[in-house]
């Protein structure tokens, strides 16, 4: 009897990472897409999905999948497929992702707030000179996406003293955090905001919202008269132009951008020459393929035993 088998769909080019994923799935056949002699399977036998950018159709294509598994946190790359078949989708939440993303977002946070990037160009040119050093307390930190990463991220920054805000869909509870939700909320919680980080996931409401408007709503009442952007979520919620003629003006005081509207970030883009934006290269958080494997086997293990899956995404709100 055949065995029921997951696709494999994970865009790495080490193409010996997909060993933890035969030794946590003994009981399927694992077909890795990148294989040549894995695409000639059985297509009906593909009862499971993981993936990361699947090309349009490539899904579609096996009648008796069940489940998609995401490689990452975001789930907007699955949902670039117009073909997409009417499956559960389940995101990857483990503390293997979430501690590297709370690791970047306080590292970008302490650095922009120490001036750190000033303080590197005044040693390449063998510059003494003390710059202000406001303390936390007087940064009120505004976190976008306000979700399981954000509010572990906020669980850190409280630590340093930082006045937290949150903003998302919904109302959030969080002690410590003053909640904003909303669109009609999204003002009020700019104007209290002096460091912004964003980690929201990429709909079409929230596309291209880091944006010249939500810049000028930011307060300029904070230590630098400026405010600061920080973005680990996805690079379509920011328009790079208007990022990048703030932080020419005067209108940023700074930026860490980790995502881009154009991925790898093109060598002649002229966001590379800008000194007060610090860039990595979508390296904030990566998934690790034994975290992602044993995730995947538990949720795997919870359907086939009627327990149910968790961390669906709802399609509706696209996340």
């Amino acid at each position: 009897m055949t065995k029921p088998a997951i696709l494999l769909d994970l865009k790495w080019e080490n193409l010996t990472l997909d060993q933890p994923f035969r030794e946590a799935f003994p009981n399927l056949e694992v077909l890795n897409w990148a294989k040549e002699e894995d695409r000639s399977a059985e297509l009906s036998t593909v009862k499971y999905a993981i993936v990361w950018a699947p090309e349009t159709g490539l899904l579609a294509r096996f009648p008796n999948l069940e489940v998609i598994f995401s490689v990452g946190a975001g789930v907007d790359h699955i949902f670039k497929d117009t073909q997409l078949p009417d499956v559960e989708i389940v995101r990857f939440v483990d503390p293997m992702l979430t501690g590297p993303m709370v690791e970047w977002v306080v590292l970008q946070v302490l650095m922009q707030m120490r001036q750190q990037r000033l303080y590197d160009e005044q040693q390449r040119r063998h510059k003494w000179q003390e710059l202000p050093q406001p303390s936390a307390p007087k940064f009120r930190i505004g976190i976008m996406g306000f979700g399981e990463l954000g509010q572990a991220c906020a669980a850190q920054l409280k630590g340093f003293g930082f006045t937290l805000n949150g903003w998302s869909q919904s109302p959030k509870n969080v002690d410590g955090v003053t909640s904003y939700c909303g669109l009609q909320e999204l003002p009020d919680f700019l104007n209290n905001t002096d460091i912004l980080v964003s980690l929201l996931p990429l709909t079409q409401e929230t596309r291209g919202l880091i944006n010249k408007q939500l810049i000028d709503g930011l307060s300029r009442e904070g230590p630098f008269g400026a405010p600061i952007v920080i973005n680990a979520g996805r690079g379509g919620s920011q328009v790079e132009a208007d990022i990048l003629s703030a932080l020419r003006d005067g209108r940023l005081h700074g930026a860490s951008l980790d995502v881009f509207e154009t991925e790898p970030l093109p060598s002649d883009n002229q966001l590379w020459d800008q000194d007060n934006l610090i860039i990595t290269p979508h390296a904030a958080a990566m998934s690790d393929p034994l975290a992602l494997a044993a995730h995947v086997a538990q949720q795997i293990e919870r359907h086939e035993t009627g327990q149910g899956l968790q961390y669906l995404v709802d399609r509706k709100r696209g996340y």
